[in-house]
């Protein structure tokens, strides 16, 4: 159920939101997109004559830390809903609950870091009913955290029965993995970075069940190179995993799913960007050398697969971004997805590293959509049902 399906007039909306966002050592908040994320959500309770209960955790506090304190986002959260709100200092007992149920229409309280009691991450069932004691209704709209059965999000929810539904956040996220998954034009092509093989396995063999082309870059791409053979002088290599690179390979073969792996690499002796690089031939490192980025002919044939997608998903850079003389890899293939997806493809970019990429490159508004939930984005993508999601369904 979608939250406009709800009637919420004079309802103490409660609302789980993901909050968790990187703040500067002065406690400000350097990047409020989550906030932002959920501002469609808010505007809509108010909008219909709710109240609205923000839920929300911060970081891995050990008990009640000051710098882990929602209280130190109240102001962001106030510069963009234009609005005063109020601040609890707790998130559960007689005093919040009172003060939820005296609250009018039409204002925001923002509750104190579910995470200061242990019992959130234990998904203690008394937890969220002190929780649930707050509110009439229960929307989540809290990708990033939904992967995660804690009692806020895989158990409070089963104690609202049908007066639960997904904020339009959540909604939006479930919908652009299924369009990729399910409802993708084809061809369909996932391109999968970063730096181990081995956290993304599941991830790769079930995207050979969905995709037409699956691109494979970033350090993982040494250990499928070194599986056929090649010599990959000091690259980044998981031994343990040329096995299983070898299955994923004859896999996507046996399902007719193209597999594009770098062709030439910039390397170097040290991982630093001022020492010197050379571009050769990636089945063919020399010994004292190390796979930082891709190189310029593999740029151009990942380009011709992108721009042949009408349907392409992203998570990892292809090179280590964070130094300037390693990032072209990765800024190529942004603009390249940029490009095809100005021509009418649908990109979903996720995860952490792949979104800091396109920020750093100035690039966040050129993607069809940009997941806020990394670890839930994978998730979904190993073909796992997340707790909390499947909590708002059932």
């Amino acid at each position: 159920m979608l939250i406009s399906e709800l009637d919420l007039k004079d309802k103490k909306v409660l609302v789980r939101v993901d909050f968790n966002v990187p703040m500067n050592k002065n406690l400000e908040v350097t990047d409020n997109t989550r906030i932002k994320s959920s501002m469609n959500t808010i505007m809509h309770i108010l909008r219909n004559g709710g109240t609205c209960i923000l839920i929300s955790h911060m970081g891995r506090p050990n008990g009640y830390e000051k710098n882990l304190s929602l209280k130190n986002i109240v102001g962001e959260l106030e510069k963009l809903l234009n609005k005063k709100i109020i601040f609890l200092n707790d998130c559960i007992g007689d005093r919040i609950e009172k003060a939820c149920r005296e609250a009018k229409k039409g204002e925001v309280i923002l509750l104190e870091n579910l995470r200061f009691y242990p019992e959130e991450e234990l998904g203690e069932l008394n937890f969220a009913r002190a929780l649930s004691a707050i509110g009439d209704v229960y929307i989540n709209d809290a990708f990033g955290t939904a992967h995660r059965n804690h009692a806020s999000t895989g158990i409070l929810p089963t104690l609202f029965k049908r007066k639960k539904a997904m904020g339009f956040l959540l909604h939006r996220e479930v919908e652009a993995i299924e369009k990729v998954l399910k409802n993708g034009r084809s061809p369909v092509l996932s391109i999968i970075g970063g730096a181990k093989v081995s956290s993304k396995i599941q991830i790769l063999k079930n995207l050979i069940n969905f995709v037409d082309d699956l691109i494979i870059g970033g350090g993982m791409a040494y250990t499928f190179i070194k599986s056929q053979g090649g010599e990959i002088g000091n690259s980044l290599v998981e031994e343990v995993f040329l096995d299983e690179a070898q299955k994923i390979l004859l896999l996507a073969k046996d399902k007719n799913v193209k597999v594009h792996l770098p062709h030439d690499v910039v390397v170097s002796e040290k991982f630093s960007n001022s020492s010197t690089t050379e571009t050769v031939n990636i089945y063919n490192i020399p010994k004292n050398m190390e796979g930082l980025d891709i190189g310029p002919l593999t740029i151009k044939k990942f380009n011709e697969t992108i721009l042949s997608s009408k349907t392409i998903l992203w998570n990892g850079p292809l090179g280590v971004f964070e130094m300037s003389n390693f990032q072209n890899g990765t800024k190529q293939i942004a603009v390249s997805i940029a490009n095809s997806t100005k021509r009418g493809a649908f990109s979903l970019v996720g995860g952490g590293d792949s979104i800091s990429a396109i920020k750093l490159f100035g690039m966040d508004d050129k993607f069809s959509y940009i997941s806020t939930g990394g670890g839930a984005m994978l998730e979904s993508i190993e073909g796992k049902v997340l707790p909390g999601i499947e909590a708002i369904l059932n």
